[in-house]
Protein backbone atom coordinates (compact mmCIF):
# COMPACT_ATOMS: atom_id res chain seq x y z
CA UNK A 1 0.00 0.00 0.00
CA UNK A 2 1.70 2.86 -1.21
CA UNK A 3 0.54 6.53 0.10
CA UNK A 4 -1.64 8.84 -2.15
CA UNK A 5 0.14 12.22 -3.06
CA UNK A 6 -2.04 14.11 -0.68
CA UNK A 7 -1.07 11.89 2.43
CA UNK A 8 2.78 12.65 1.05
CA UNK A 9 2.40 16.06 0.70
CA UNK A 10 0.88 16.58 4.23
CA UNK A 11 3.73 14.19 5.72
CA UNK A 12 5.98 15.97 4.02
CA UNK A 13 5.56 19.34 5.99
CA UNK A 14 4.80 17.59 9.29
CA UNK A 15 8.26 15.75 8.84
CA UNK A 16 10.12 19.02 8.28
CA UNK A 17 9.07 19.96 11.66
CA UNK A 18 11.05 17.24 13.47
CA UNK A 19 13.32 18.16 16.08
CA UNK A 20 15.47 15.21 16.58
CA UNK A 21 16.19 11.75 15.23
CA UNK A 22 13.58 9.05 15.46
CA UNK A 23 13.98 5.47 15.23
CA UNK A 24 10.64 3.19 13.66
CA UNK A 25 11.44 -0.63 15.62
CA UNK A 26 9.28 -2.97 13.21
CA UNK A 27 7.63 -6.13 13.87
CA UNK A 28 6.42 -7.84 10.77
CA UNK A 29 5.31 -11.22 9.41
CA UNK A 30 3.88 -11.67 5.87
CA UNK A 31 0.61 -10.91 6.06
CA UNK A 32 -0.87 -8.19 4.14
CA UNK A 33 -1.17 -5.65 6.97
CA UNK A 34 2.25 -6.03 7.43
CA UNK A 35 2.81 -5.63 4.41
CA UNK A 36 0.74 -2.09 4.42
CA UNK A 37 2.71 -1.20 7.46
CA UNK A 38 5.91 -1.67 6.23
CA UNK A 39 5.09 0.53 3.02
CA UNK A 40 4.39 3.08 5.14
CA UNK A 41 7.45 3.29 7.50
CA UNK A 42 9.87 2.62 4.89
CA UNK A 43 7.95 5.46 3.22
CA UNK A 44 8.40 7.64 5.82
CA UNK A 45 12.13 6.84 6.48
CA UNK A 46 12.71 7.63 2.99
CA UNK A 47 11.02 11.26 3.38
CA UNK A 48 12.97 12.48 6.36
CA UNK A 49 16.57 11.58 7.21
CA UNK A 50 15.69 11.90 10.98
CA UNK A 51 13.67 8.67 10.54
CA UNK A 52 15.56 5.14 10.61
CA UNK A 53 14.07 1.78 10.80
CA UNK A 54 14.97 -1.17 12.52
CA UNK A 55 13.52 -4.60 12.08
CA UNK A 56 12.82 -6.60 15.17
CA UNK A 57 10.11 -8.53 17.59
CA UNK A 58 7.63 -6.60 19.49
CA UNK A 59 4.69 -8.30 21.61
CA UNK A 60 2.02 -8.15 18.20
CA UNK A 61 2.57 -8.62 15.19
CA UNK A 62 2.12 -6.13 12.87
CA UNK A 63 3.40 -3.64 14.64
CA UNK A 64 5.80 -0.67 15.22
CA UNK A 65 7.32 1.21 17.71
CA UNK A 66 8.41 4.79 17.94
CA UNK A 67 11.20 6.06 19.85
CA UNK A 68 14.51 8.21 20.51
CA UNK A 69 17.68 6.63 19.76
CA UNK A 70 18.65 4.87 22.70
CA UNK A 71 15.30 5.44 24.16
CA UNK A 72 11.85 3.36 23.91
CA UNK A 73 9.21 5.61 24.48
CA UNK A 74 7.01 3.10 24.95
CA UNK A 75 4.58 4.53 21.90
CA UNK A 76 3.22 1.68 19.48
CA UNK A 77 0.91 1.71 16.65
CA UNK A 78 -0.44 -2.00 16.51
CA UNK A 79 -1.64 -2.44 12.74
CA UNK A 80 -1.56 0.66 10.71
CA UNK A 81 -2.85 4.05 11.59
CA UNK A 82 -4.54 5.52 8.73
CA UNK A 83 -7.81 7.05 8.49
CA UNK A 84 -8.62 9.09 11.44
CA UNK A 85 -5.21 7.70 13.27
CA UNK A 86 -2.67 9.77 11.02
CA UNK A 87 -2.58 12.68 12.88
CA UNK A 88 -1.95 10.71 15.79
CA UNK A 89 0.77 9.39 13.83
CA UNK A 90 1.98 12.21 13.01
CA UNK A 91 1.86 14.03 16.78
CA UNK A 92 4.00 10.71 18.38
CA UNK A 93 6.63 11.43 15.54
CA UNK A 94 6.59 15.12 16.19
CA UNK A 95 6.10 15.03 20.02
CA UNK A 96 9.14 11.72 20.18
CA UNK A 97 11.15 14.02 18.05
CA UNK A 98 11.05 16.61 21.17
CA UNK A 99 8.66 18.97 19.92
CA UNK A 100 6.29 19.68 23.12
CA UNK A 101 2.88 19.00 22.87
CA UNK A 102 0.00 21.54 23.01
CA UNK A 103 -1.33 21.42 26.62
CA UNK A 104 -1.35 23.18 29.23
CA UNK A 105 2.03 23.49 31.50
CA UNK A 106 -0.73 21.95 34.48
CA UNK A 107 -1.77 19.02 32.52
CA UNK A 108 2.34 18.38 31.93
CA UNK A 109 3.45 18.68 35.23
CA UNK A 110 0.46 16.31 36.08
CA UNK A 111 1.43 13.62 33.92
CA UNK A 112 5.33 13.99 35.10
CA UNK A 113 4.06 13.62 38.45
CA UNK A 114 2.24 9.88 38.19
CA UNK A 115 4.32 6.85 39.77
CA UNK A 116 4.31 3.55 39.16
CA UNK A 117 3.88 1.31 36.10
CA UNK A 118 0.77 1.69 34.01
CA UNK A 119 0.94 -0.03 30.64
CA UNK A 120 -2.34 0.99 28.21
CA UNK A 121 -3.47 -0.18 25.29
CA UNK A 122 -6.36 1.15 23.22
CA UNK A 123 -8.57 -0.96 20.56
CA UNK A 124 -10.04 1.04 17.96
CA UNK A 125 -11.04 1.53 14.68
CA UNK A 126 -9.30 3.38 12.16
CA UNK A 127 -12.97 5.06 10.77
CA UNK A 128 -13.81 5.82 14.44
CA UNK A 129 -13.05 9.97 15.15
CA UNK A 130 -13.29 9.64 18.92
CA UNK A 131 -10.68 7.25 19.20
CA UNK A 132 -7.85 9.76 18.08
CA UNK A 133 -8.00 12.25 21.08
CA UNK A 134 -7.45 8.83 23.67
CA UNK A 135 -4.62 7.77 21.21
CA UNK A 136 -3.47 10.86 21.33
CA UNK A 137 -3.21 11.74 24.96
CA UNK A 138 -1.87 8.42 25.96
CA UNK A 139 0.53 8.62 23.83
CA UNK A 140 1.72 12.11 24.99
CA UNK A 141 2.00 11.03 28.54
CA UNK A 142 4.23 8.13 27.23
CA UNK A 143 6.31 10.54 26.14
CA UNK A 144 6.33 12.56 28.96
CA UNK A 145 6.59 9.97 31.85
CA UNK A 146 8.97 6.80 31.35
CA UNK A 147 6.48 5.19 33.72
CA UNK A 148 3.73 4.83 30.96
CA UNK A 149 3.21 2.64 27.82
CA UNK A 150 0.46 2.84 25.17
CA UNK A 151 -0.21 0.71 22.19
CA UNK A 152 -2.82 1.69 19.95
CA UNK A 153 -4.53 -1.91 18.47
CA UNK A 154 -6.24 -1.67 14.97
CA UNK A 155 -9.44 -3.83 15.64
CA UNK A 156 -9.72 -4.70 12.37
CA UNK A 157 -6.38 -6.23 12.37
CA UNK A 158 -6.58 -7.75 15.43
CA UNK A 159 -9.67 -9.29 14.97
CA UNK A 160 -9.35 -12.37 17.32
CA UNK A 161 -7.83 -10.69 19.76
CA UNK A 162 -10.69 -8.16 20.54
CA UNK A 163 -13.26 -11.06 19.56
CA UNK A 164 -11.41 -12.66 22.74
CA UNK A 165 -11.67 -9.82 24.70
CA UNK A 166 -15.82 -9.72 23.84
CA UNK A 167 -14.84 -5.48 22.80
CA UNK A 168 -17.97 -4.18 21.35
CA UNK A 169 -17.17 -0.49 21.21
CA UNK A 170 -14.01 1.64 20.38
CA UNK A 171 -11.87 3.39 21.88
CA UNK A 172 -11.65 0.63 24.67
CA UNK A 173 -9.01 1.53 26.64
CA UNK A 174 -6.99 -1.63 29.28
CA UNK A 175 -4.99 -0.55 31.82
CA UNK A 176 -1.88 -3.34 32.79
CA UNK A 177 -4.52 -5.77 31.25
CA UNK A 178 -7.66 -4.60 32.66
CA UNK A 179 -10.12 -2.97 31.21
CA UNK A 180 -10.04 0.58 32.03
CA UNK A 181 -12.60 2.68 30.65
CA UNK A 182 -14.82 2.67 27.38
CA UNK A 183 -15.45 5.96 25.13
CA UNK A 184 -14.14 9.57 24.35
CA UNK A 185 -11.52 10.84 26.96
CA UNK A 186 -9.37 14.04 27.17
CA UNK A 187 -6.05 13.51 28.88
CA UNK A 188 -7.46 15.48 31.82
CA UNK A 189 -10.35 12.79 32.50
CA UNK A 190 -8.01 9.90 32.13
CA UNK A 191 -5.66 11.52 34.85
CA UNK A 192 -8.69 12.30 37.32
CA UNK A 193 -9.12 8.16 36.71
CA UNK A 194 -5.69 7.08 37.56
CA UNK A 195 -6.31 9.32 40.95
CA UNK A 196 -4.12 12.25 39.56
CA UNK A 197 -5.88 15.18 41.64
CA UNK A 198 -6.04 18.50 39.91
CA UNK A 199 -4.67 21.90 41.17
CA UNK A 200 -7.66 23.66 42.29
CA UNK A 201 -6.05 26.60 43.43
CA UNK A 202 -5.94 28.39 40.13
CA UNK A 203 -9.90 29.09 40.84
CA UNK A 204 -9.44 30.82 44.46
CA UNK A 205 -9.98 34.58 44.36
CA UNK A 206 -10.98 35.09 40.40
CA UNK A 207 -12.15 38.59 40.07
CA UNK A 208 -16.20 38.26 38.65
CA UNK A 209 -16.56 38.39 35.28
CA UNK A 210 -19.00 40.42 33.07
CA UNK A 211 -19.97 37.34 31.19
CA UNK A 212 -19.47 33.29 32.64
CA UNK A 213 -20.66 30.82 29.76
CA UNK A 214 -21.01 27.52 31.00
CA UNK A 215 -20.69 25.02 28.36
CA UNK A 216 -17.92 24.98 25.37
CA UNK A 217 -20.04 23.60 22.03
CA UNK A 218 -21.06 25.68 18.93
CA UNK A 219 -23.45 28.05 21.75
CA UNK A 220 -21.11 28.53 24.31
CA UNK A 221 -17.67 29.34 22.06
CA UNK A 222 -20.09 31.86 19.90
CA UNK A 223 -21.22 33.39 23.01
CA UNK A 224 -17.66 33.37 24.62
CA UNK A 225 -16.76 34.93 21.48
CA UNK A 226 -19.09 37.49 20.78
CA UNK A 227 -19.16 38.82 24.48
CA UNK A 228 -15.08 38.59 24.61
CA UNK A 229 -15.28 41.53 21.07
CA UNK A 230 -16.94 43.65 23.43
CA UNK A 231 -13.96 43.99 25.75
CA UNK A 232 -15.76 42.95 28.69
CA UNK A 233 -14.53 39.94 30.99
CA UNK A 234 -15.63 36.86 29.64
CA UNK A 235 -15.18 32.68 30.90
CA UNK A 236 -15.89 30.07 29.61
CA UNK A 237 -16.62 26.42 31.67
CA UNK A 238 -15.95 23.81 29.45
CA UNK A 239 -16.27 19.48 29.93
CA UNK A 240 -14.70 19.54 26.36
CA UNK A 241 -14.63 22.15 23.72
CA UNK A 242 -17.15 21.11 20.78
CA UNK A 243 -19.34 19.40 22.86
CA UNK A 244 -21.80 17.21 20.92
CA UNK A 245 -20.09 18.32 17.69
CA UNK A 246 -17.24 16.36 18.42
CA UNK A 247 -19.29 12.82 18.35
CA UNK A 248 -20.38 14.06 14.66
CA UNK A 249 -18.57 12.55 11.62
CA UNK A 250 -19.81 14.30 8.41
CA UNK A 251 -20.96 18.09 8.48
CA UNK A 252 -22.91 19.13 4.99
CA UNK A 253 -25.16 21.96 6.47
CA UNK A 254 -22.88 24.62 8.16
CA UNK A 255 -23.18 27.19 5.54
CA UNK A 256 -20.23 28.80 4.05
CA UNK A 257 -18.35 24.84 4.53
CA UNK A 258 -19.29 22.70 1.75
CA UNK A 259 -17.78 20.05 4.25
CA UNK A 260 -15.92 19.28 7.64
CA UNK A 261 -15.91 16.89 10.69
CA UNK A 262 -16.90 17.56 14.19
CA UNK A 263 -13.60 16.82 15.79
CA UNK A 264 -12.02 19.30 13.72
CA UNK A 265 -15.06 22.28 13.89
CA UNK A 266 -14.39 21.43 17.48
CA UNK A 267 -10.99 22.07 17.53
CA UNK A 268 -11.80 25.07 15.66
CA UNK A 269 -14.06 26.52 17.93
CA UNK A 270 -11.28 26.35 20.41
CA UNK A 271 -8.43 27.42 18.38
CA UNK A 272 -10.85 30.68 17.73
CA UNK A 273 -11.78 31.36 21.56
CA UNK A 274 -7.75 31.08 21.89
CA UNK A 275 -7.54 34.42 19.70
CA UNK A 276 -9.21 36.37 22.26
CA UNK A 277 -8.96 37.28 25.54
CA UNK A 278 -11.07 34.77 27.14
CA UNK A 279 -10.61 32.83 30.48
CA UNK A 280 -11.17 28.95 29.47
CA UNK A 281 -11.34 26.63 32.06
CA UNK A 282 -11.52 23.02 30.44
CA UNK A 283 -12.26 19.73 31.66
CA UNK A 284 -15.15 21.62 34.47
CA UNK A 285 -18.88 20.53 35.09
CA UNK A 286 -21.08 23.18 36.77
CA UNK A 287 -23.33 21.81 39.63
CA UNK A 288 -24.85 24.27 40.66
CA UNK A 289 -26.42 27.82 39.55
CA UNK A 290 -27.55 30.67 42.29
CA UNK A 291 -28.74 34.12 42.03
CA UNK A 292 -27.20 36.18 44.51
CA UNK A 293 -25.34 40.15 44.05
CA UNK A 294 -23.88 38.14 41.28
CA UNK A 295 -24.91 34.76 39.53
CA UNK A 296 -22.93 32.26 41.40
CA UNK A 297 -21.67 28.87 39.40
CA UNK A 298 -20.37 26.09 41.50
CA UNK A 299 -18.29 23.74 39.72
CA UNK A 300 -17.89 20.00 40.44
CA UNK A 301 -14.41 20.18 41.73
CA UNK A 302 -16.30 22.44 44.73
CA UNK A 303 -15.18 26.06 43.31
CA UNK A 304 -17.50 29.19 43.16
CA UNK A 305 -17.32 31.48 40.25
CA UNK A 306 -18.86 35.11 40.18
CA UNK A 307 -20.56 37.10 36.92
CA UNK A 308 -22.74 39.89 36.11
CA UNK A 309 -24.00 37.46 33.85
CA UNK A 310 -24.10 33.94 32.72
CA UNK A 311 -24.97 31.96 29.51
CA UNK A 312 -25.62 28.53 29.57
CA UNK A 313 -25.01 26.61 26.61
CA UNK A 314 -24.54 23.04 28.40
CA UNK A 315 -25.87 21.42 25.31
CA UNK A 316 -28.03 17.92 24.95
CA UNK A 317 -27.08 14.35 25.01
CA UNK A 318 -28.56 11.22 22.93
CA UNK A 319 -31.73 10.23 24.19
CA UNK A 320 -31.89 6.57 26.19
CA UNK A 321 -34.03 3.81 25.59
CA UNK A 322 -34.81 3.07 29.31
CA UNK A 323 -35.89 -0.65 28.47
CA UNK A 324 -34.28 -3.43 30.37
CA UNK A 325 -30.70 -4.66 28.83
CA UNK A 326 -30.04 -0.93 27.27
CA UNK A 327 -27.40 -0.15 30.29
CA UNK A 328 -26.12 -3.82 30.90
CA UNK A 329 -25.24 -4.14 27.21
CA UNK A 330 -24.11 -0.48 26.65
CA UNK A 331 -20.61 -1.61 25.13
CA UNK A 332 -21.54 -5.11 24.89
CA UNK A 333 -23.94 -4.32 22.01
CA UNK A 334 -25.71 -1.55 22.47
CA UNK A 335 -24.17 1.27 20.91
CA UNK A 336 -25.06 4.97 19.95
CA UNK A 337 -22.37 5.75 17.38
CA UNK A 338 -21.99 3.89 14.05
CA UNK A 339 -19.06 5.59 12.73
CA UNK A 340 -16.99 3.90 15.85
CA UNK A 341 -18.58 1.25 16.62
CA UNK A 342 -19.87 0.12 12.84
CA UNK A 343 -16.85 -1.97 12.45
CA UNK A 344 -16.79 -4.41 15.09
CA UNK A 345 -20.56 -5.43 14.10
CA UNK A 346 -18.72 -6.45 10.18
CA UNK A 347 -20.98 -8.98 8.78
CA UNK A 348 -23.61 -9.25 12.00
CA UNK A 349 -27.47 -8.25 12.23
CA UNK A 350 -28.07 -4.88 13.98
CA UNK A 351 -31.04 -2.90 14.79
CA UNK A 352 -31.28 0.48 14.72
CA UNK A 353 -33.65 2.35 16.95
CA UNK A 354 -35.06 5.33 15.90
CA UNK A 355 -36.40 6.79 12.34
CA UNK A 356 -35.30 9.98 11.94
CA UNK A 357 -32.40 11.63 10.48
CA UNK A 358 -29.81 10.33 12.83
CA UNK A 359 -31.48 6.73 12.86
CA UNK A 360 -31.56 6.81 8.92
CA UNK A 361 -28.41 7.96 8.43
CA UNK A 362 -27.12 5.38 10.55
CA UNK A 363 -28.78 2.69 9.12
CA UNK A 364 -27.46 3.82 5.81
CA UNK A 365 -23.93 3.77 7.39
CA UNK A 366 -24.35 0.61 9.25
CA UNK A 367 -25.61 -1.11 5.55
CA UNK A 368 -22.26 -1.10 4.32
CA UNK A 369 -20.20 -3.13 7.12
CA UNK A 370 -22.86 -5.10 8.75
CA UNK A 371 -24.82 -8.30 7.31
CA UNK A 372 -28.36 -6.72 8.21
CA UNK A 373 -29.73 -3.45 9.06
CA UNK A 374 -33.63 -3.70 11.04
CA UNK A 375 -34.93 -0.09 11.96
CA UNK A 376 -37.33 0.13 14.50
CA UNK A 377 -39.21 3.42 14.27
CA UNK A 378 -42.37 3.95 16.88
CA UNK A 379 -44.65 6.01 14.81
CA UNK A 380 -46.46 4.82 11.88
CA UNK A 381 -44.14 6.70 9.46
CA UNK A 382 -40.19 7.34 9.27
CA UNK A 383 -39.88 10.94 9.92
CA UNK A 384 -36.45 11.19 8.13
CA UNK A 385 -35.91 13.39 4.80
CA UNK A 386 -37.29 11.28 2.20
CA UNK A 387 -33.42 11.73 0.49
CA UNK A 388 -32.09 8.99 2.93
CA UNK A 389 -35.52 7.03 2.88
CA UNK A 390 -35.01 6.94 -0.44
CA UNK A 391 -31.42 5.56 -0.21
CA UNK A 392 -32.25 3.48 2.82
CA UNK A 393 -35.02 1.56 0.43
CA UNK A 394 -32.24 1.22 -2.23
CA UNK A 395 -30.05 -0.87 0.05
CA UNK A 396 -30.59 -4.81 -0.48
CA UNK A 397 -29.73 -5.68 2.92
CA UNK A 398 -32.21 -3.52 5.50
CA UNK A 399 -35.77 -3.53 6.95
CA UNK A 400 -37.86 -1.21 8.11
CA UNK A 401 -40.43 -1.39 10.96
CA UNK A 402 -42.74 0.62 11.83
CA UNK A 403 -45.33 0.61 14.76
CA UNK A 404 -42.59 -0.71 16.86
CA UNK A 405 -42.07 -0.29 20.90
CA UNK A 406 -38.76 -1.52 21.42
CA UNK A 407 -39.51 -3.37 25.21
CA UNK A 408 -36.19 -5.06 25.97
CA UNK A 409 -32.84 -5.57 24.82
CA UNK A 410 -31.71 -9.58 25.73
CA UNK A 411 -28.67 -11.35 25.89
CA UNK A 412 -26.18 -12.95 28.60
CA UNK A 413 -22.96 -11.35 28.63
CA UNK A 414 -23.58 -9.50 25.41
CA UNK A 415 -26.61 -8.80 23.02
CA UNK A 416 -28.23 -11.54 21.53
CA UNK A 417 -31.31 -9.96 20.31
CA UNK A 418 -34.41 -7.44 20.67
CA UNK A 419 -37.76 -7.68 22.00
CA UNK A 420 -40.20 -5.19 20.58
CA UNK A 421 -44.17 -4.29 20.65
CA UNK A 422 -46.38 -4.45 17.82
CA UNK A 423 -48.08 -1.22 18.52
CA UNK A 424 -51.39 -1.84 16.09
CA UNK A 425 -52.09 -5.69 16.91
CA UNK A 426 -50.05 -5.47 20.40
CA UNK A 427 -48.74 -8.37 19.46
CA UNK A 428 -45.10 -9.43 21.25
CA UNK A 429 -41.85 -10.37 18.75
CA UNK A 430 -38.16 -11.03 19.06
CA UNK A 431 -35.28 -10.47 16.69
CA UNK A 432 -32.04 -12.32 17.10
CA UNK A 433 -29.39 -9.84 16.12
CA UNK A 434 -25.86 -8.86 17.60
CA UNK A 435 -26.09 -5.34 17.72
CA UNK A 436 -28.29 -2.06 18.81
CA UNK A 437 -27.69 1.41 17.87
CA UNK A 438 -30.25 3.46 19.96
CA UNK A 439 -30.74 6.91 17.64
CA UNK A 440 -34.10 8.60 19.62
CA UNK A 441 -33.17 12.12 19.83
CA UNK A 442 -31.63 14.24 22.51
CA UNK A 443 -31.83 15.48 26.29
CA UNK A 444 -30.43 18.56 26.96
CA UNK A 445 -28.08 18.72 29.82
CA UNK A 446 -30.29 20.76 32.05
CA UNK A 447 -30.87 18.68 35.29
CA UNK A 448 -27.69 20.10 37.46
CA UNK A 449 -30.09 23.76 37.49
CA UNK A 450 -33.09 21.91 39.23
CA UNK A 451 -35.40 24.82 39.48
CA UNK A 452 -33.34 27.26 39.40
CA UNK A 453 -34.69 28.58 35.87
CA UNK A 454 -37.88 27.87 34.17
CA UNK A 455 -37.89 24.92 32.15
CA UNK A 456 -40.11 22.94 29.54
CA UNK A 457 -41.18 19.36 30.85
CA UNK A 458 -38.67 18.14 28.23
CA UNK A 459 -35.78 19.97 30.56
CA UNK A 460 -35.29 22.85 28.13
CA UNK A 461 -34.52 26.28 29.21
CA UNK A 462 -37.22 28.54 28.57
CA UNK A 463 -35.44 31.68 26.82
CA UNK A 464 -36.83 34.72 25.18
CA UNK A 465 -35.75 36.35 21.68
CA UNK A 466 -32.90 37.63 23.44
CA UNK A 467 -31.87 34.08 24.72
CA UNK A 468 -33.18 35.38 28.47
CA UNK A 469 -34.26 33.13 31.23
CA UNK A 470 -36.95 33.57 33.60
CA UNK A 471 -33.90 34.72 36.33
CA UNK A 472 -32.49 38.22 35.62
CA UNK A 473 -28.95 38.07 34.16
CA UNK A 474 -29.11 34.55 33.50
CA UNK A 475 -28.92 33.71 29.35
CA UNK A 476 -28.95 30.51 27.85
CA UNK A 477 -28.34 29.19 24.26
CA UNK A 478 -28.63 26.23 22.23
CA UNK A 479 -29.62 22.59 22.26
CA UNK A 480 -30.63 22.74 26.21
CA UNK A 481 -33.05 25.58 25.06
CA UNK A 482 -36.24 25.66 23.86
CA UNK A 483 -35.63 26.56 20.51
CA UNK A 484 -37.66 24.34 18.26
CA UNK A 485 -34.71 23.34 15.75
CA UNK A 486 -31.13 21.83 16.84
CA UNK A 487 -28.39 22.44 14.50
CA UNK A 488 -25.45 23.61 14.46
CA UNK A 489 -25.41 27.08 13.03
CA UNK A 490 -28.92 27.83 15.01
CA UNK A 491 -26.53 27.08 18.06
CA UNK A 492 -23.67 29.60 16.76
CA UNK A 493 -26.30 32.01 16.32
CA UNK A 494 -28.29 31.97 19.60
CA UNK A 495 -24.84 31.89 21.08
CA UNK A 496 -24.52 34.82 19.47
CA UNK A 497 -27.77 36.51 20.81
CA UNK A 498 -27.30 35.53 24.36
CA UNK A 499 -23.71 37.05 24.61
CA UNK A 500 -25.54 40.74 22.97
CA UNK A 501 -28.55 40.06 25.27
CA UNK A 502 -26.22 39.83 28.40
CA UNK A 503 -24.26 42.76 27.08
CA UNK A 504 -26.83 44.95 26.76
CA UNK A 505 -28.54 43.68 30.03
CA UNK A 506 -25.69 45.17 31.72
CA UNK A 507 -25.50 48.20 30.26
CA UNK A 508 -29.28 48.73 31.61
CA UNK A 509 -28.65 47.56 35.02
CA UNK A 510 -25.50 48.69 36.11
Amino acid sequence: MKLDADIKSQLAQYLQLLEGNVLLKVSAGSDSVSNDMLDLVNELSGMSDKITVEHTTLPRTPSFSVNRAGEDTGVTFAGVPLGHEFTSLVLALLQVSGRPPKVEQSVIDRVKAIQGEYHFETYVSLSCHNCPDVVQALNMMSVLNPNITHTMIDGAAFKEEVESKDIMAVPSVYLNAEFFESGRMTVEDILNKMGSSEDTSEFENKEPYDVLVVGGGPAGASGAIYAARKGIRTGIIAERFGGQVNDTLGIENLIGTKYTEGPKLAASLEEHAKEYNIDIMKSQMAKRLEKKDFVEVELENGAILKSKTVIVSTGARWRNLGVPGEAEFKNKGVAYCPHCDGPLFAGKHVAVVGGGNSGIEAAIDLAGVAGHVTVLEFMPELKADSVLQERLNSLPNTTVIKNAQVKEITGTNKVDGVTYIERESGEEKHIDLQGVFVQIGLVPNTDWLADTVERTRMGEIVVDNRGATSVPGVFAAGDCTNSPFKQIIISMGSGATAALGAFDYMIRNQ
